[in-house]
């Protein structure tokens, strides 16, 4: 199981919306979105309106719905030594053969399962086992590295049993829920808990806005991909990631919300790709100290600093200075309950914001806007269009904005966030200026980069 803070190696939520345009990162190189096209499936969603109460608490039909719904993934992987600066900057190391595993949770009759991209990634071969010992060859449909989140199938006669979509924006702090996995190999694990916290942003002081369902049940390595459900037995999240300093479970795990991991698997399904939104704002969380320094009387909500021009908020009307109290009735305490639930919306959907301005409230209608990015599979990092604030910021004329870096080590080098302004000395002013570079290079040939860091400084890779 991956691990945050001092071992944890965690793709996350960032929020599959960008405010103007934050991503997330993976551990290694992305699979970029393996797709193939496939015949449309209508994934099953719960339509469940019973209640669990403490009266009649029990646990054990939602584990029998779950248990065989939840299957090992093993991944055997061809890599290079990517511990190495020098593999991604010269390009070196024989590959050799590693083995991962982790689990998966079917979602349809027919065979596809959701699982975490950590678990499948990089993978040169996949095999599923089901609860009952039934091996097969598992296809990776799909995957998205700034969710963490894939989809992969395998191909049956039978009719397989699967876990039903449940809506986690219903989710109750405090509502019991069980986590389904195969930690250290140990197949079809129950384990129970509680939901300790909803809209949980690990990355919150790295730019990376992200919003897990925190819950104390018991996750291990070998749960990453399995599935998190309530007493009814419906899919309310994927467990991805836990906290600890000793890299086993002490009290902490994070899961993907279903409805955004729900959102994630239609998007690859229908378009090959994750239609990211964008609100168009900028902003952070209120407290007691901040709402101080503005002069306003608040200490919950999102504080508006920036809003991004020809954005679905701007044209909306929203102002610098207006505070996000709510979203479609939702309440908006922090910026992460804004992340989490955009990240289940898709391009031109309406949503509506619940504003404070000069201490009046009202509901301003947004249409979000799809974000353009672009990913550089050879340097392994997405970019995305800067705008004139940005620019300024670095005291830059021109460049593009490194949003995503799709592996670890480029990540500790502290790309993410940079600019790009040229690649093979050439000026780089948009993505397409990206595009048109990578498109023309010989495979063969090295890439140099150069970019301003956060600092204003310039520096230039080489990637062979």
């Amino acid at each position: 199981m991956k691990q945050i803070f001092k071992f944890l190696v965690v793709a996350v939520f960032a929020s599959i919306f960008t405010l103007i345009g934050s991503n997330y990162y993976m551990e290694t190189k992305d699979i970029t979105m393996a797709f193939k096209q496939q015949s449309p499936i209508t994934i099953p969603i719960s339509n469940s309106n019973s209640s669990t109460t403490a009266n009649n608490l029990d646990f054990k039909e939602a584990a029998e719905k779950t248990v065989n719904a939840v299957v090992h993934v093993k991944n055997t992987t061809n890599s290079k030594n990517l511990n190495s600066d020098k593999h991604f900057f010269f390009g070196d190391s024989e590959p050799r053969e590693r083995i991962g595993s982790g689990s998966g949770v079917i979602i349809s009759a027919d065979g596809y399962i959701v699982t975490n991209n950590h678990v499948i990634e990089n993978s040169s071969q996949l095999e599923v086992t089901l609860n009952n010992n039934k091996t097969y060859t598992a296809e990776l449909i799909g995957t998205d590295s700034n969710t963490d989140i894939a989809l992969i199938k395998i191909n049956t006669n039978e009719d397989l049993a699967y876990v039903p979509f449940g809506d986690s924006d219903n989710l109750k702090i405090g509502e019991w829920v069980l986590a389904v996995g195969n930690p250290f190999n140990l197949t079809s694990t129950v384990t129970a808990g509680i939901v300790s916290a909803k809209a949980r942003d690990l990355n919150e002081f790295d730019g990376n806005p992200q919003s897990f369902i925190q819950t104390d049940a018991a996750v291990n390595r070998g749960n990453s991909g399995g599935a998190l459900v309530n007493t009814k037995g419906e899919l309310i999240g994927i467990n991805t990631a836990i906290t600890s300093e000793t890299g086993s479970y002490i009290g902490y795990s994070f899961a993907v919300p279903s409805n955004n991991a729900r959102k994630i698997i239609e998007d690859i399904i229908e378009y090959g790709n994750v239609q990211r939104v964008i609100l168009g704002i900028a902003g952070g969380n209120l407290n007691t100290r901040i709402a101080n320094e503005l002069g306003i009387d608040e200490s919950e909500g999102v504080y508006v600093n920036t809003v991004e021009e020809g954005s679905g908020a701007d044209i909306s009307g929203i102002k610098k200075g207006d505070v996000i109290k709510g979203i479609d009735g939702k309440k908006v305490g922090k910026f992460s309950d804004l992340v989490g639930y955009l990240g289940s919306k898709h391009p031109n959907d309406v949503v509506g914001l619940k504003i404070l301005r000069d201490g009046n409230e009202k509901i301003i209608p947004v249409t979000l806007i799809k974000l353009e990015t672009y990913k550089i599979d050879y340097l392994g990092l997405e970019i995305k269009n800067t705008n004139t604030k940005e620019l300024e910021s670095f005291g830059l004329e021109y460049g593009v904005k490194v949003s995503s870096a799709l592996n670890k080590n480029l990540k500790e080098y502290g790309l993410e966030g940079t600019i790009i302004i040229r690649l093979n000395d050439k000026k780089i002013k948009n993505i397409e200026d990206a595009k048109d570079i990578m498109n023309a290079r010989n495979n063969s040939s090295p890439i140099k980069m150069t970019f301003a860091n956060k600092q204003g400084d310039i520096n230039s890779f080489i990637f062979r």
